[in-house]
């Protein structure tokens, strides 16, 4: 058992160690040099040979546990170690030539343009299919093969850094390499599939340009031969048979790939119009990739005579090495393709007329109005719902009884014109969105006004809902005494409510958990208004030849534009009522302690409760710690489902994490300053001040740096002073690949 055990540690360690701890242990760098170039065969099979190769690259990288040195000195002993190895190997003539061999008929023996086609490129028709395709690379191992040269590479390469390290290396070594690696049939062959990827990239883009969703959001009407992809075609066909240093050929590609990037900007401009889809999304993302590859082969083909092209290979390289480890990322596809699905998203006006934003003291009264609506509308919801509870029905189907309960409550609510309370509109995240800008001094101040303004209204709808749904429910609940002779709820039923609506038990989870499915609602609401664009439903029901035979032109174009200007709210309150019924179904499936609490039904419910039990329960403290949970049911389910909205408003708008977490902390440290800013409808003259107060706080650093913090994303004065310097040192020192890429160009 002993030897058992010792022997899966050994084995342990050289999986985590890798193949290079055969050499490290001798601490002679000439020693590990001729243990690890003496090994190869060029006679092995080509799998053995590859392998050799990535034990070379590993022993290039290899970096002990703990070090000293930082990144930088690192990519110098990497460079240095290179220098030493073909010093060696020139000293050593017999093993160089088994060495150049060896290296020289395993990339022979590799065929195929995938590795400048496919290293780094989503290449899957769809997003989901690109989506399971990195899924299962990172389950799977990944297989070597000589018709897919790709592999090997970047087997070479696992570390992203890689990229840095390469770039950094002087021509001389590159030079020197390069006649380690290959001869005059190598190079010509690799020069040729250079031309195959070049073929078969600007094929996939053309396929891409001409096909029906692009075309739609581009020219409908130009004829397909006019479109700048099918041109392009034609260009690079032309360019790829002529002479590769063909000036005047060469800049007819180039505009003709710029002119074909620049359509992709048209069509993210045509997405408000026509809809946003992921695949969409996915596919115009695919393309630009594509069109930049094709500029960096284009860049390498074209090299002047006197040019060294070791250079420009130098930076294909280095960019074959960074795009395979960002596409490598499932987190980094789903990250930019959700991003920018979330800022086209909120880019359109879902549904403005869902609930009017309180931006002054009139829009404050008539939200409030239309609290008043809906609080009329939900006392008789929260009665109803007690009286489906008494049915004793089974889980599942209580359960759907309460959605279309909810469903008729809140589409009835949205006919009246009325206003549900904690009810985000599909409007919130876009108006954030479009508040931001750069967020700086000024982004932040028209922030935070917007915010005040969206959360008034928020605040109006609860004090309307509230103002009609507690003395309407007990004037129902007298009604039905009065008439009928019966309580809502016995005395020990309505204790048990009573108790589940406290303040001290799990009443602040529940609330945080409906502002989460609030937030969700919101975001069907949006969804659905997208896809009513994307799928053109109102030219659809428009022209529909039966609707129209039955209502006449006109009457059809009205019920069109009518589900246009309502599919948002219809589909809002639908999911909202079927999250609101089903949820505690589907915890109870799984055993969770789990509910959801509204304001509004929970206010109904304790009046109902306390009707049910008599006026001398308003004297208890169980009453009062239930009207605590209400209030906190209000202030949780709002704060949720409000910083889900902002959130998502943040993402689109692509900020970096510190960004968006200081625009937080801003919004959460206005409210703890000024609750009031956020409850009470702001006059003229307190808005002014308030200007004039954000002013001050900007001169005087506000922010971050009043409260002990040092947010180097904080704007003290304003676009033209701090602002930009922190943005000019933010921008020098997150120096990038590409940077790097041009200055060695």
């Amino acid at each position: 058992m002993k030897y058992l055990f010792f022997k899966m540690l050994v084995v342990w360690r050289r999986m985590r160690h890798g193949m290079q701890a055969r050499y490290m242990d001798r601490h002679d760098v000439g020693r590990q040099i001729e243990a690890l170039m003496r090994r190869i065969d060029p006679n092995a099979a080509w799998h053995e040979r590859a392998n050799w190769m990535i034990d070379v690259a590993e022993w290039l990288r290899h970096r002990p546990a703990v070090s000293l040195l930082d990144r930088q000195a690192w990519h110098q002993v990497r460079g240095q170690r290179l220098e030493i190895m073909l010093d060696w190997l020139d000293q050593h003539r017999d093993v160089r030539r088994t060495v150049q061999n060896a290296l020289q008929k395993t990339l022979r023996e590799a065929t195929g343009p995938e590795l400048f086609s496919t290293t780094g490129l989503p290449h899957e028709p769809g997003f989901f299919g690109e989506l399971a395709e990195r899924l299962a690379r990172m389950i799977l191992p990944r297989h070597l093969s000589p018709t897919d040269l790709s592999s090997l590479f970047t087997a070479m390469f696992p570390d992203p850094d890689d990229a840095a390290w390469l770039l950094e290396l002087d021509n001389d070594l590159l030079v020197r390499l390069w006649k380690l690696l290959a001869d005059d049939g190598i190079s010509h062959m690799y020069w040729q599939q250079i031309e195959e990827a070049i073929t078969y990239l600007t094929t996939t883009v053309i396929a891409d340009g001409i096909s029906p969703a692009f075309r739609q959001r581009l020219e409908p009407k130009m004829p397909m031969r006019a479109t700048p992809f099918l041109a392009l075609r034609r260009e690079m066909e032309a360019w790829l048979r002529a002479n590769p240093h063909d000036q005047a050929a060469l800049r007819s590609v180039r505009m003709l790939v710029a002119v074909c990037h620049a359509q992709t900007d048209r069509i993210y401009a045509h997405l408000d119009e026509y809809g946003v889809s992921v695949s969409l999304v996915y596919r115009v993302e695919r393309m630009r990739a594509h069109l930049q590859r094709i500029g960096r082969l284009i860049d390498v083909r074209a090299a002047a005579p006197g040019e060294p092209r070791a250079g420009r290979v130098q930076l294909l390289l280095a960019d074959l090495i960074s795009a395979h480890h960002n596409r490598g990322s499932v987190r980094g596809l789903m990250r930019r393709s959700f991003a920018l699905l979330a800022r086209k998203m909120v880019e359109r006006n879902a549904d403005h007329r869902e609930q009017a934003i309180a931006r002054d003291a009139a829009g404050y009264r008539k939200v409030m109005k239309g609290g008043l609506v809906g609080g009329a509308v939900i006392a008789g919801t929260a009665l109803l719902k007690i009286t489906l509870s008494k049915l004793g029905m089974v889980h599942f189907f209580e359960g759907v009884l309460a959605s279309l309960n909810y469903a008729a409550s809140f589409l009835l609510i949205a006919a009246l014109g009325g206003v549900l309370a904690t009810r985000q509109p599909a409007v919130t995240a876009p108006a954030l969105a479009s508040r931001m800008g750069e967020l700086d001094a000024e982004g932040m101040r028209d922030l935070l006004a917007e915010s005040g303004q969206l959360l008034r209204s928020q605040s109006a709808g609860i004090f309307g809902n509230l103002l009609a749904v507690i003395p309407l429910t007990a004037a129902l609940c007298a009604i039905g005494w009065f008439g009928l002779g019966a309580m809502p709820l016995t005395p020990e039923q309505a204790r048990a409510t009573v108790a589940s609506l406290s303040l001290v038990g799990p009443t602040p989870l529940y609330a945080a958990l409906t502002g989460v499915l609030l937030w969700l609602a919101s975001l069907v609401a949006g969804f659905a208004d997208n896809w009513f664009a994307l799928r053109r439903v109102r030219e659809v029901v428009a022209n529909h030849r039966r609707l129209v035979h039955g209502l006449g032109p006109l009457r059809a174009e009205r019920c069109a534009a009518w589900l246009e200007r309502n599919v948002a709210t219809i589909a809002g309150s639908l999911a909202l009522a079927l999250m609101l019924g089903m949820a505690p179904v589907l915890a109870a499936f799984f055993s969770l302690p789990l509910d959801v609490r509204q304001v509004t039904l929970a206010a109904g419910t304790l009046a109902a409760a306390a009707f049910s039990l008599g006026w001398q329960s308003l004297a208890t403290p169980e009453f009062w710690l239930a009207a605590g949970g209400v209030v906190i049911t209000a202030l949780l389910s709002v704060a949720v489902a409000f910083a889900c909205a902002l959130a998502l408003a943040l993402r689109s708008r692509d900020l970096s994490r510190r960004v968006r977490r200081f625009a937080m902390r801003a919004v959460l440290r206005r409210f703890v300053v000024r609750p009031m800013f956020f409850i009470l409808p702001e006059r003229a003259h307190a808005a002014a001040q308030d200007e004039d107060d954000e002013d001050d706080e900007g001169e005087d650093g506000d922010g971050g740096s009043g409260h002990g913090e040092e947010d180097p994303d904080h704007i003290d004065g304003g676009p033209g002073q701090a602002g930009q310097g922190a943005r000019a040192r933010r921008d020098k020192e997150a120096e990038t690949l590409p940077e790097a890429r041009r200055r060695l160009a």
